[in-house]
């Protein structure tokens, strides 16, 4: 029995392990995207000649290390990072400067294009220690070992410490921050001051910036609950669900168009993101938030309205980057990965895919249990309406062309609609048993190939009475009266169903989603996972090592993925509260207290505070799975109201704060820097946004990026209502950082590069929104000129000038020159405009202390 071997970054005794900066180069999410995408390539296709086990190393070039497929062969280094155009491997995979790998075929485009995405990535490959951990996995798991590890134990109890301080700690989380800081010798710095606090407050929950007069109000607002009535009115603000909402559209992978080789839109994936707004806003209770995303076209409604809701919420798994299906045999399998990928992930933070084509090297993962999971996924038909799309045989895979259609809401018919509606899903159910029962009853003689010589003499015999369709004896008398009697039945319900379907109303919209197929499809193991290769049958179910108790069981007459998403949702289950609850940490703190928010795998961080981990998911479920609730309850400690203030001890000890004892100053998400931006300007359409500009162009491709045919300096609302189609994302949010649509993301990277600074001096998005700044500054008359660089500072940044800074402001825009002549300018407006530029441009403007 193998030892399930924990390689993740642990924080012990009486010294702080140092916790990775974001952007070192073992980056978990490339890690798996290195597990799920190169490796199994690389084995199949490339170690027979270049690894250390061949029999003859051709060319010099091993690929099955690091250091191999730096160092290179013959041709010089396989791989450079980040720069796949210079790298000769990428040119030997595309079959060109006279190189051929492999030498018999050229691989898939889309397999090349995700060689070209790792080395973007700076070619991230395991550490030593993680490749010596998987390399002793390689017998029967040990599962009593595998769930020792913290996060396959059941939730704990956790008890709040005593701490020596009582008065600073307010609540129970303060208590087990503050605990580790006495253990540790440090002590938490000063509290953040109002105004500070303010503007935290604002971007963490409703991404923008306080008013001037918001930030006055705070500030003379002496009441003992002054905060506490800040956040309520923060989180019942329709804001709240735009920002937070956006958090989990990263986490889904939320995109307008497929990307990839075949970049045509998704006219109606905007659907699932009002739905994903509306769910935060109204504090959805995450189970719930859960289910209707992996099942909800699975759930009762009461309401046509309610149903409209679920069927959009499955738009989760469908929003995809597809391969090309031409000459793919593994289409619907890389469609289903996918959605094993997002699910796991996003809700359990396992990187269940990566055991697609091998036992998961580091988690307790078997590649059958992936396959169990699979079968309930391959058992789901994807809806996502892109007619553009055809398989080998020239046909449309399976429900790519169909959406769902969205009952019309209205409230003189909405309960006679609900009843038809019912009614109409009841025969349909009906008669697809039927049939299903009759297919198998009369499977036999579907089954003959008239063409085949041994088929005609079969026939011949059958018709003779001496052998049925499989060369059995004939039906029985019962089976004959079974079968008349399920035909007269469907042809009953048929005629039924012909007659209600002509009462339905006509849809209100279509949205992207998935339904189950007519029929389960029994699991089948894929070696290498590929589907041509089948291996052992499977039954559909789920992980082992998340099971707390006995495994559920699938219902044999669906896919599974409504028992699923009830398992995923369970509050026995070990992961989910603690994965929810560690994502919003992350959000209001910079860092998840497991740091590595989207991998609680071997791969990932240990927690730094695990019983405060344990204390909030369990508040969480008790909570009823309000992420509102929990919000509240971390903003109020005394934790999160620190100030940002260096202390030299404090650092030397935990230079990266692991220990919480102060406050990171952190970067707005790119959403929050362009909002503050049209928020300062004067230029912010508050409302939601209808619709997407996308649909107007229906399933259209994009072709090289079509240059980002939506405009983005027009569009004057939220960030979370841009068009987000792949490859041609606005410039303003890929400048800073806008994750990778095709990923799960829960922890955005954050780079400080010379295009953010040009793109701030130098975008004429930027330049309007000065220019909206300094007219609000120049509105009032009567006003002196220290007035209005007070205004400016105001709205900009949420303070006065400091007496210095009012100075130098005060010098420039007097004798302000636009040009080398040494002339003062001709018109005040344009020195105003520049000097607002200048604030908008300032790090402090797009940081939060």
């Amino acid at each position: 029995m193998k030892q399930w071997i924990a390689v993740g970054v642990v924080v012990l005794g009486s010294s702080v392990a140092a916790a990775a900066p974001k952007d070192a180069a073992v980056d978990p999410k490339g890690i798996q995207f290195f597990e799920k995408s190169i490796r199994p390539v690389l084995v199949d296709q490339c170690y027979k000649c270049h690894s250390a086990k061949s029999a003859k190393v051709k060319g010099g070039l091993l690929l099955d290390t690091e250091q191999g497929l730096l160092a290179g062969g013959d041709s010089g280094p396989a791989v450079i990072p980040n720069q796949p155009a210079k790298s000769v491997l990428i040119e030997a995979i595309r079959h060109e400067g006279g190189l051929e790998m492999p030498p018999d075929k050229k691989l898939p485009e889309k397999v090349i294009a995700d060689f070209e995405k790792w080395i973007r990535m700076g070619a991230p490959y395991p550490t030593e220690a993680s490749e010596n951990a998987a390399r002793q996995i390689n017998k029967e798991i040990d599962w009593k070992e595998a769930r020792n590890f913290w996060s396959f134990q059941p939730i704990k109890s956790a008890t709040p410490p005593t701490v020596k301080d009582k008065k600073w700690a307010r609540d129970d989380v303060d208590r087990f921050v503050l605990a580790r800081l006495e253990k540790e010798g440090l002590k938490p710095v000063a509290d953040a001051d109002r105004r500070t606090l303010i503007r935290r407050l604002s971007f963490d929950l409703i991404g923008l910036p306080p008013a001037p007069e918001e930030v006055d109000a705070f500030i003379n607002d002496k009441s003992a609950n002054a905060v506490e009535k800040l956040v309520d009115r923060l989180l019942a603000s329709p804001n709240f669900g735009e920002t937070w909402g956006r958090h989990w559209l990263d986490v889904a992978r939320y995109a307008e168009s497929n990307g990839n080789v075949d970049n045509t839109l998704f006219p109606h994936a905007w659907r699932y993101r009002d739905y994903v707004i509306a769910a935060f806003n109204r504090d959805k209770p995450f189970n719930e938030f859960i289910t209707e995303q992996v099942a909800g076209d699975l759930l009762p409604a009461d309401k046509p309205e309610r149903r409209n809701e679920f069927l959009t919420a499955t738009g989760f798994l469908a929003l995809a980057s597809k391969p090309r299906p031409q000459n793919n045999p593994d289409y619907v399998l890389d469609l289903v990965a996918d959605q094993v990928e997002v699910t796991t992930t996003a809700f359990m933070a396992l990187t269940v895919a990566c055991a697609r084509c091998h036992d998961h090297r580091f988690d307790p993962i078997p590649t059958a249990e992936y396959y169990q999971m699979a079968a309930i996924f391959e058992s789901t038909t994807m809806l996502h309406g892109d007619g553009g799309r055809k398989m080998n045989n020239n046909k449309r895979p399976q429900g790519e062309v169909e959406l769902h259609k969205l009952a019309s809401v209205n409230a003189a018919t909405a309960e006679a609609d609900l009843q038809l509606a019912v009614t109409i899903a009841g025969l349909s159910k009906d008669v697809e048993e039927a049939r299903t029962e009759l297919g198998k009853l009369t499977a036999s003689n579907t089954a003959n190939d008239k063409s085949n010589k041994k088929a005609k003499k079969l026939q011949r015999l059958k018709e003779k009475g001496a052998l049925n369709g499989n060369g059995d004896s004939k039906p029985s008398p019962e089976e004959t009266t079974r079968i008349a009697e399920l035909k007269d039945r469907i042809k009953k319900i048929d005629e039924q169903l012909a007659e209600l379907e002509k009462k339905v109303p006509g849809p209100e919209g279509e949205c992207m989603g998935v339904r189950d197929r007519k029929a389960p499809v029994a699991g089948k193991i894929r070696l290498r996972g590929e589907s041509q290769k089948p291996g052992d049958a499977v039954p559909r179910g789920f992980v082992t090592v998340g099971y707390v108790g006995s495994p559920p069981e699938v219902d044999k007459s669906h896919s599974g993925r409504l028992e699923l998403a009830q398992w995923i949702a369970s509050r026995d289950n070990p992961l989910t509260s603690r994965v929810i609850v560690n994502r919003i940490w992350r959000h209001l703190f910079g860092n998840g207290i497991v740091r590595t928010v989207d991998n609680f795998g071997a791969l990932g961080e240990s927690p730094s505070h695990p019983e405060l981990l344990d204390y909030l998911a369990g508040k969480f479920v008790d909570d009823g799975w309000s992420v509102k609730q929990m919000i509240r309850r971390i903003v109020l400690s005394h934790a999160y109201q620190l100030s940002s203030q260096h202390d030299a001890a404090s650092n030397e000890k935990d230079p990266e704060n692991i220990l919480l004892w102060r406050h990171d100053a952190r970067r707005l998400d790119a959403e929050a820097v362009r909002d503050a931006l049209l928020a300062v300007g004067g230029h912010l359409d508050a409302s939601p946004a209808v619709g997407s500009p996308v649909t107007s162009h229906g399933n259209a491709e994009v072709r090289n990026g079509n240059d980002r045919v939506f405009s983005q300096f027009e569009f004057k609302h939220r960030s979370i209502y841009l068009p987000m189609v792949r490859n041609a994302e606005p410039e303003i949010l890929t400048t800073f950082d806008l994750p990778d649509t095709e990923l799960v993301v829960g922890d955005r990277s954050v780079t400080t590069v010379p295009a953010q600074s040009l793109f701030l001096m130098n975008s004429r998005f930027v330049v309007e929104q000065a220019q909206g700044l300094s007219e609000r500054v120049l509105a009032s008359d009567g006003l002196s000129d220290t007035q209005r660089v007070d205004i400016a500072y105001h709205t900009a940044l949420n303070r006065s000038p400091t007496a210095e800074e009012q100075l130098r402001a005060l010098h420039f825009v007097t004798e302000y020159s636009p040009t080398d002549s040494g002339k003062k300018a001709s018109s005040p407006n344009q020195a105003w405009k520049e000097l607002c530029q200048a604030l908008l441009a300032s790090a402090e403007f797009r940081y939060v202390e």
